[in-house]
Formats: structure tokens, C-alpha cells, sequence
């Protein structure tokens, strides 16, 4: 039988020897330049290198609200997880507020960041457990003001335990529209000055969808945002939109402005989908 021991996969990021928390005051982000890069293994036991970005660079002004957008594999994913330390960059630096993040503790940054994503992570646990995962310190009047602006208290309430109901492993008693306004509720709960959506309104219905929207343009608000969208509707009303392909950003502007460029990759993203949500509706 195996001990523990070998089970336990070091870390592969850890914090620098006298790392400080991270005091966030505007919470502007840059990105400086940076490169990063996946090693992969092939079947000859061979090592290749798959470069997601280099000599990228990105300023996202205290407040501003960005929209990411592009096909599958862009590198979208890769560098929210770089700025969440999830991997370090291999050159440049990702700095908040003109700190570097390596300098800092990885629990201040991400206790500066709240991360809502596709496949949100709830416990079998209770749905006030499951919330006040976004701030464990929080009151139950304050889990039920989250939930209540994440438009989760509706379903809550007719509940059979209410709060109290146990969700099952993974939230498997819960629909999808559901989970996400857990996860919205716990980012609204955790008061962090930088949100990150990550697919926040995909593979929904309508009806949750529009749900979801209303909550998500509540909770970004006096804070930094970064939207990554596939369903181009939770981004059009953002301040910034960056289509990205094979790790480069190709068009930047509002959702106004990339409409107009008449053979852009925004605007055929856009057509095609209100041509297959106008397909849906005749059907």
C-alpha cells in the first residue's frame, strides 16, 4: 500500500523566500512582456515545447472591464491562470499595481482575485458553506445579501432545507444556471477588487442566462474585470474587447467598434451566433 508520502505531488509554483502580501489599491494589472510556454512529451519519450505567448504585453487600467474573446486554444485560459500564479511566466513579469506577483504571497493574491469559472467547484456541503467558501468569515446575513444580488436566493428559498440543503458531491443536486449563482454569490461575498469570469454563461438556458447577466453586470462594479466569453452577449457591453488567436491579440476595441471591420473575426463570431440563436428560435 502506498503512504501519503508519494501520493502528494509537490508544488510545482511556491512562494519566494520573504514573499510580503499584496496590498492592492487600484488594482491595475500589467502584463509586461511576458512569454510562457508548455512542455510536452510525445510518444518517443521526446520533449517539445508548445509556446501559448510571448513578448506579450497588456495594460488593464484600475477598473476597466475587458472583454477576451477567440477560438479554443487561443491561450485566453493559459494567462488568467498565469496571473493567478497557477504557473510562473518564463520571461517579462505580470504586475498589480507595480508589484510583481512573484514578490508576493500566493494566498494575498488570490484573495485579491475572485475566479468564477466554467466548471464551478461546489462541496457536498450546504449551500451557506458553499457561499461563505468565497469569505469564511462572513456572517449568514452577509452570505444571504451575496446570494440575494447573485440571484441565487430565489432557488434557495424553495429549497426544501433552504441554506441548509445539502448540494451532493460536485453540486450534482443543482442545474447548471443554479451552480453559477453559487459561484457568483461567493465572488460577490468575497469583496476581491479583481474578478475573473471564465465561460460564466456558457451551455446555459435563456432564462438563466439572462439571470446570470444581470448578476455579473451587478458584481463588476467598482472593479477590475476580465471576461472571457465564447457567448458573445456578456461582453458586448464592456468597456474593452480583445479577440485573441494563437496566443496574439488580432482586434481590440468595443463591441461597437469591432462590428464595424467588416471581415474582422469579432464580427463573424457575432453573425454566426445570432444566425444560429435565430435558427433555434424558428425551430
Amino acid at each position: 500500500m502506498q503512504s501519503i508520502d508519494t501520493l502528494i505531488v509537490p508544488a510545482t509554483v511556491t512562494d519566494k523566500l520573504g514573499a510580503i502580501a499584496l496590498a492592492v489599491t487600484q488594482a491595475c494589472i500589467h502584463l509586461d512582456r511576458i512569454a510562457f510556454a508548455y512542455e510536452l512529451s510525445s510518444k518517443d519519450q521526446s520533449r517539445q515545447v508548445r509556446n501559448v505567448v510571448k513578448d506579450f504585453e497588456l495594460i488593464i487600467p484600475a477598473g476597466q472591464r475587458l472583454g477576451l474573446v477567440g477560438p479554443s486554444g487561443a491561450g485566453k485560459t493559459t494567462l488568467m491562470g498565469l496571473l493567478l500564479r497557477m504557473h510562473d511566466v518564463a520571461e517579462g513579469a505580470i504586475r498589480i499595481d507595480g508589484r510583481d506577483i512573484r514578490e508576493v504571497t500566493q494566498q494575498s493574491l488570490r484573495q485579491a482575485i475572485a475566479l468564477t469559472p466554467h466548471d464551478t467547484t461546489l462541496f457536498h456541503r450546504n449551500l451557506w458553506e458553499n457561499i461563505r467558501y468565497g469569505r469564511p468569515s462572513a456572517t449568514d446575513e452577509e452570505v444571504e445579501l451575496a446570494a440575494r444580488r447573485a440571484h441565487a436566493h430565489e432557488f434557495i428559498i424553495e429549497q426544501e432545507h433552504g441554506y441548509r440543503t445539502m448540494v451532493g458531491e460536485r453540486g450534482v443536486k443543482l442545474s447548471g444556471g443554479e451552480r453559477q449563482r453559487v459561484a457568483l454569490a461567493r465572488a460577490f461575498l468575497s469583496e476581491a477588487p479583481i474578478l475573473i469570469l471564465d465561460e460564466a454563461t456558457s451551455s446555459l438556458d435563456s432564462e438563466s442566462e439572462a439571470l446570470i447577466q444581470e448578476a455579473i453586470e451587478r458584481l463588476l462594479v467598482g472593479r477590475t474585470a476580465i471576461v472571457i466569453a465564447h457567448r458573445l452577449s456578456t461582453v458586448r457591453a464592456l468597456d474593452r474587447i480583445l479577440v485573441f488567436d494563437r496566443g496574439r491579440v488580432v482586434e481590440e476595441g468595443n463591441h461597437t467598434r469591432l462590428l464595424a471591420q467588416r471581415d474582422g473575426i469579432y464580427r463573424r463570431l457575432f453573425e454566426r451566433q445570432v444566425l444560429a440563436l435565430t435558427q433555434a428560435e424558428s425551430a
